[in-house]
């Protein structure tokens, strides 16, 4: 360290509220200790409101080694010895108690005010470092168990691969090379001395299957679903095998991953069966849609891309389901809310919107099921407009219950619903008084209070009773 060279020439006319000033912007804790034996504290300054908040001021009168840890002291004693000294002082960490599970570090100098002064130790917080090496302690710990965590599961999923009977292979979808292979795989190809890693898919299969595996290939690339396909391998006599290829992710590298089975046991009964059902769902007219409880899509069948106006599978990744419904934030938590009560869900009236503004109005059925300690929910959604029957002109879009009236809304405009519900209300009390008066209409223009010639042009607007054949009341 490099001291002034004349102190006395430029800074002997400083004098005590600008020292003052000086210290406490230096430092922050700064303490004027007295030369006495238990070097009480004479005065104090504290840097910062949230040390003022944690620093007790009732120190004033006491020892300075009454305010600091019992470890510390010691280091008190050192820092006013150094302080008479004509030495450079030193800094040492003292710990200043601030409640019973909480110190406070500082970093302290002392120096004595001329010969006879008093003595001032000069404080910095080191708190900022601790909470900083605390967050670094932790995060590494974070890391560790992570890591250890991945350790394990990649452990088990190694093994899974190493034992599996399944010939399995791992294709860097890019350039088509073998980037990982289990032993099963290894003997399938029957090429011990011959390294399987980097080799392409074509120099595995037979010339007449490479064309139609290679369109596999690019469709599940491109779409992202899992094909399946019978294959014909060049080794152990060109041996027919079932080809199941799916496509993963690792960051942004896409991989291909090659499951081979002998043709005729490509999959036990179960497993068959389960691959058929899929297959069936995935084809299906009616739209399907898999989401967890929070409603992000993890399946949907061709029908729902295609109602949904997307070209891809690859278009829904980390979308929810409400996206797409005709009240977004309403129906799905309505659906949730009746899914999470009951477990199931019949005939709940929507619209599905597609993504190029297309409207189709639809039912959904829904379940919920829980596997394990996961819960899914799967919803069928048929289209409704094209079963719709044939109505006259004015009745076509007529609600005809009130529970079709609750069915409108969010689709239909206020101002609509009410003239609707005005017709409802209206043709129910028609209904009513006919039923009262064992369908005579002249007693239930009574009834309601209507003329006859205006209860029958109600009758012809709602379409009730049989009027072809009735005389039309002259005007009254």
């Amino acid at each position: 360290m490099k001291q002034f060279s004349s102190p006395l020439e430029h800074l002997g006319g400083i004098d005590a509220g600008a020292f003052a000033r000086l210290a406490a912007v230096a430092s922050d804790i700064a303490l004027v200790i007295d030369n006495d034996e238990q070097g009480s504290i004479l005065d104090i300054s504290l840097g910062s409101e949230e040390l003022a908040r944690e620093m007790d001021r009732s120190w004033i009168g006491k020892s300075w080694m009454d305010v600091v840890t019992t470890d510390t002291r010691s280091k008190v004693r050192d820092l006013l010895k150094e302080a008479t000294s004509s030495g450079m002082p030193r800094w040492r960490q003292i710990n200043h108690s601030i409640g019973r599970l909480h110190d406070l570090p500082v970093m302290y100098t002392a120096i004595r005010l001329g010969t006879k002064g008093p003595t001032m130790a000069i404080g910095r917080s080191l708190q900022p470092l601790v909470t900083l090496q605390t967050q670094l302690v932790e995060s590494q710990q974070a890391m560790d168990r992570e890591y250890l965590r991945l350790r394990q599961q990649e452990t088990r999923h190694r093994l899974l691969f190493q034992v599996s009977d399944e010939a399995v292979m791992v294709i860097d979808a890019a350039t088509q090379r073998i980037v990982d292979s289990n032993p099963a795989a290894i003997e399938l190809l029957d090429d011990g001395s011959r390294k399987l890693v980097g080799r392409t898919l074509d120099e595995i299969l037979d010339a007449g299957s490479r064309a139609s595996v290679n369109g596999v290939v690019s469709s599940v690339i491109a779409t992202g679903r899992q094909q399946n396909l019978p294959i014909t391998l060049q080794s152990k006599g060109k041996t027919d095998q079932f080809l199941h290829v799916a496509l993963f992710r690792e960051g942004s590298t896409r991989f291909l991953l090659l499951r081979m089975l002998p043709v005729g046991k490509s999959a036990s009964g179960p497993q068959r069966d389960k691959l058929r059902v899929m297959g069936l769902v995935d084809q299906a007219v009616d739209a399907f849609v898999v989401t967890d409880t929070d409603g992000r899509i993890q399946f949907a069948n061709a029908a729902f891309l295609d109602a949904a106006q997307l070209g891809s599978p690859e278009q829904l990744r980390g979308e929810t389901l409400e996206r797409w419904l005709g009240r977004p934030g309403v129906d799905f938590n309505l659906l949730a809310s009746q899914l999470r009560e009951h477990g199931t869900v019949r005939l709940f009236a929507t619209t599905l919107q597609g993504s190029l503004g297309v409207k189709l109005d639809v039912e959904i059925c829904a379940v919920s099921v829980t596997d394990r300690s996961e819960t899914c929910y799967g919803f069928t959604m048929r289209e409704v407009g094209l079963r719709k029957v044939a109505a006259p002109a004015g009745q076509r879009d007529r609600p005809r219950s009130v529970d079709q009236l609750a069915s409108m809304v969010g689709r239909v405009p206020l101002k609509d619903l009410v003239r609707e519900s005005t017709d409802l209300i209206e043709k129910l009390c028609i209904e009513a008084a006919l039923e009262l008066t064992g369908d005579n209409r002249a007693s239930a223009a009574e009834v309601l209070g209507l003329s006859r010639q205006s209860l029958y042009a109600k009758l012809r607007r709602y379409g009730l009773g049989d009027l072809d054949g009735a005389e039309e009341p002259e005007g009254e």
